[in-house]
C-alpha cells in the first residue's frame, strides 16, 4: 500500500497552526487581564473611597451640624443648639448615633455641662473618668489638638470666642474695565499669635459605638461591597480591629475614616444637613469648600510665626472687604489630622493580583483545553482514516484470498463432477475416489464459510455462547479427533501433554474446540517439511489452566507478532510464499478466548516455531 504525504502535512499543517493560535490566545488572554487589573484597581479604590466618603459624611455631619456662635454658651441660650439637634435627627437615618453632648470651658475645676433631651438644655452634671480623660487631652493639646478620640469615642469640638477685626491701609487702583470688580491690595500685615481667636471651652459629642459598628459599617459594607468578592477590615491607630468582614492580610486599597481635617470639612448652608447614606447631596450642601461673605474681594493667607521651641506655625486667613474702613478677620485651622481609622479592602482570593491571575490561568486551562481537544482530535482522525485504510486494504487482500482459497476447491469440485458426468470414471474405485475428492474439497469450502460467519456473528456481537462447566481434556481430544484425518495426511507427529485432575472451565465446549482446532490447523500449515511436530499441553497454575499448542514451523517475525491477531493480517513472508488463508483464524480464537473471560499470548522466533498459549479461568 503506498503512502501518502498529503494528510500528514495536512495534519502537520493543522497543528501548527493550532500552536499558533495558542501563543495568540496566551498574548491575548494577558492583555485582557492587564486591562482587567487596572478596571478592578480603578473600581476597588473608587469603592473604597465611596465608603469613606459616605462614613465620614454621617460622622462629619453629626460634627459640624452643631457648630454654634461662641454668644450662646456665654448667654446659655439654647434655642440654637435644639434647633440643629432637632434638624440634625430629622435628617440622618441614623438618630441614636449620638449618645450624649458635654461641654466644658477651657480652664480647669469648672463645671461641666450635659445635654437633656427631655428639658432641651444643657445642666450641670458630675464630672465622669471618661469627660476627664477628654477634659486632659483637649487642654494640653494646643495646635496638636485632635478632634476625634477614638478611645472614649467621642467627637471634640472646640469653641472659639468671636473673630477679631483690624483696621487695614486701603490702596485702591483704578477700573480695568467698566463693570469688573475693583481691586484692592493692602499694606504689609504682620498678626501675631494673640491676634488669634482663643478657646473658649468644648463640646464633647459622644458617639454610641454599637450603631457605628453594628450598624453604619455594615450598611456601608452592604452598599459598596455587595456581591462578597472582597473582605474588608477598619483598624485603629493602635491597629486594633473596629470592624471586618474577613481577614485581612494585605489591602488592595485603602482610605482614612473619622477624617475630620480642613480639606474635608461639610459646611451646611440653610441649616441642611447630608440626606441619608446612599442619597445624592442636597442642594442646600457645599463640599470641599469654604463659606465666604458675599462682600468678600480677596482671601489672601499668611503665617504667624511663634517664639515656642520647635517654631510651629498656624495659618490663617484675612479678609478684605469693599469698606472705607477695611477689616482683617481671623480665623485657625484647628482640625488637624488625616483620620483615626483605616479602612482597609482585599479581594477574596487574597489579592486582586491572585484573582486577576488565577482568572487568567482559568481562562488559559480552558483556552488551552479546547485547542488540546482539537489537536488530539484532529490526530484521532487521521488514526483513524489511518486505520480504516489500512482495514479496507486488508479487507481487498481477505476478498482476494478468499476467492482464491474458494477457487481451488471450487475447480477441483468442478472437474471431479464434469467427470463424472461424462463417464470418464467408470470403475467404482475411481467413482469413489472421485467422491471422496468432491468431499474433501467441499469440507474446506464448509470451513471457510462457517470462519466468515463467526467473524460476522463476533463483530456484530449477536454470537452467543453456552458456556458451562467443562472438562479440558475431553475438549482438547475432540479438538484433535476433529484434525486427526488432517494429521495423519500431512505426517505429523502429535505429542500430549495434558495434566491429571485439571480443574473445569466455564466454556462453551463446540467454540473452544473449534478455537483449538484452529491453532492446530495453524501449526499444520504453517509447518516446515524437515520438521513435522506439534505439542498441545494443558496444566494448572495459579487459578488459571493453561492450554498450549506449540510446533517448529516457519515461525512468525517479531514485527508481525504484535499483529496477528488482528483481522484480515497476513503477513508478508506468508503472502510471498502463498501459503492459503484469510487472515481470520487467529482472529476467531482471540474473539472465542476473550468470550470465556481468558486471554490467549503467543510466543514465536522466526525459522524455529511458535507457541500459543491459551489461559482460561477454572469455574468457581
Amino acid at each position: 500500500m503506498k503512502r501518502s504525504w498529503f494528510p500528514i502535512l495536512m495534519v502537520v499543517a493543522l497543528l501548527a497552526l493550532l500552536g499558533v493560535l495558542a501563543a495568540l490566545q496566551y498574548v491575548w488572554l494577558g492583555q485582557i487581564s492587564d486591562a482587567d487589573k487596572d478596571r478592578m484597581t480603578r473600581r476597588v479604590q473608587t469603592d473604597t473611597e465611596r465608603f469613606g466618603e459616605d462614613f465620614n459624611r454621617e460622622i462629619q455631619g453629626a460634627y459640624f451640624n452643631f457648630q454654634t456662635d461662641p454668644e450662646m454658651w456665654q448667654k446659655k441660650d439654647w434655642t440654637q443648639f435644639n434647633e440643629r439637634y432637632d434638624f440634625w435627627r430629622g435628617k440622618t437615618v441614623y438618630p441614636n448615633l449620638i449618645r450624649d453632648f458635654y461641654f466644658f470651658e477651657n480652664a480647669e475645676n469648672t463645671p461641666i455641662l450635659q445635654y437633656d433631651p427631655a428639658k432641651r438644655e444643657f445642666t450641670e452634671t458630675g464630672w465622669t473618668d471618661e469627660i476627664k480623660k477628654l477634659q486632659t487631652k483637649a487642654l494640653a493639646a494646643e495646635e496638636k489638638f485632635q478632634p476625634v478620640d477614638e478611645e472614649q469615642f467621642a467627637l471634640v469640638m472646640p469653641v472659639h470666642e468671636a473673630a477679631k477685626t483690624f483696621d487695614r491701609i486701603l490702596i485702591r487702583k483704578p477700573d480695568p474695565a467698566p463693570g469688573l470688580t475693583k481691586s484692592i491690595e493692602t499694606m504689609p500685615f504682620t498678626p501675631t499669635r494673640d491676634d488669634l481667636p482663643k478657646k473658649t471651652g468644648f463640646l464633647v459629642i459622644k458617639l454610641d459605638e454599637t450603631v457605628v459598628k453594628n450598624q453604619i459599617l455594615p450598611d456601608l459594607a452592604s452598599k459598596h461591597f455587595p456581591d462578597g468578592d472582597f473582605n474588608l477590615a477598619i483598624v485603629g491607630n493602635r491597629d486594633q480591629t473596629i470592624f471586618q468582614t474577613e481577614n485581612v492580610t494585605a489591602a488592595d486599597a485603602s482610605v482614612k475614616l473619622f477624617n475630620l481635617s480642613p480639606d474635608n470639612l461639610i459646611f451646611f448652608a440653610n441649616k441642611d444637613l447630608l440626606p441619608k447614606i446612599g442619597g445624592s447631596n442636597s442642594q442646600g450642601v457645599i463640599i470641599n469648600q469654604k463659606v465666604q461673605s458675599s462682600s468678600v474681594s480677596t482671601i489672601r493667607t499668611a503665617t504667624i510665626k511663634t517664639d515656642a521651641p520647635k517654631k510651629e506655625t498656624s495659618r490663617f486667613e484675612f479678609e478684605l472687604k469693599n469698606e472705607e474702613k477695611p477689616r482683617t478677620i481671623l480665623r485657625t485651622n484647628s482640625l488637624p489630622g488625616d483620620g483615626n481609622w483605616t479602612l482597609k479592602v482585599q479581594h477574596s482570593a487574597g489579592s486582586l493580583d491572585n484573582f486577576i491571575a488565577n482568572t487568567r490561568n482559568k481562562n488559559l486551562g480552558v483556552s488551552f483545553g479546547i485547542l488540546g481537544l482539537l489537536a488530539v482530535s484532529i490526530v484521532l482522525i487521521f488514526v483513524s482514516a489511518q486505520r480504516a485504510k489500512v482495514f479496507a486494504q486488508r479487507q481487498i487482500d481477505f476478498v482476494s484470498s478468499v476467492s482464491h482459497e474458494f477457487r481451488t476447491p471450487l475447480a477441483v469440485i468442478y472437474s471431479a463432477g464434469e467427470n463424472l458426468a461424462d463417464g470418464v470414471a467408470r470403475e467404482e474405485a475411481q467413482i469413489s475416489r472421485y467422491g471422496n475428492l468432491i468431499k474433501g474439497e467441499g469440507r474446506k469450502l464448509s470451513k471457510m464459510v462457517e470462519q466468515i460467519l463467526d467473524f460476522a456473528g463476533a463483530n456484530s456481537g449477536k454470537k452467543k455462547y453456552d458456556l458451562r462447566a467443562q472438562d479440558v481434556r475431553e475438549i482438547i481430544e475432540n479438538a484433535l479427533g476433529e484434525c486427526q484425518s488432517l494429521i495423519d495426511e500431512k505426517g505429523f507427529a502429535v505429542e500430549k501433554d495434558l495434566a491429571e485432575n485439571l480443574p473445569l472451565v466455564k466454556a462453551d465446549a463446540n467454540a473452544l474446540s473449534q478455537a483449538i482446532q484452529n491453532l492446530i490447523f495453524n501449526s499444520l500449515k504453517y509447518s516446515t517439511p524437515a520438521e513435522k511436530w506439534l505439542k498441545i499441553s494443558a496444566k494448572n497454575g495459579g487459578g488459571r489452566v493453561k492450554i498450549a499448542v506449540e510446533d517448529k514451523g516457519i515461525g512468525i517475525a517479531p514485527k508481525d507478532l504484535k499483529h496477528i491477531f488482528e483481522p484480515f493480517f497476513r503477513a508478508k513472508a506468508v503472502v510471498d510464499e502463498q501459503i492459503h488463508g484469510n487472515g481470520l483464524g487467529l482472529s476467531l480464537v482471540r474473539e472465542t478466548v476473550e468470550a470465556h473471560g481468558g486471554k490467549i499470548s503467543a510466543e514465536s522466533e522466526l525459522g524455529k516455531g511458535s507457541r500459543f498459549i491459551v489461559h482460561l479461568p477454572v469455574d468457581g
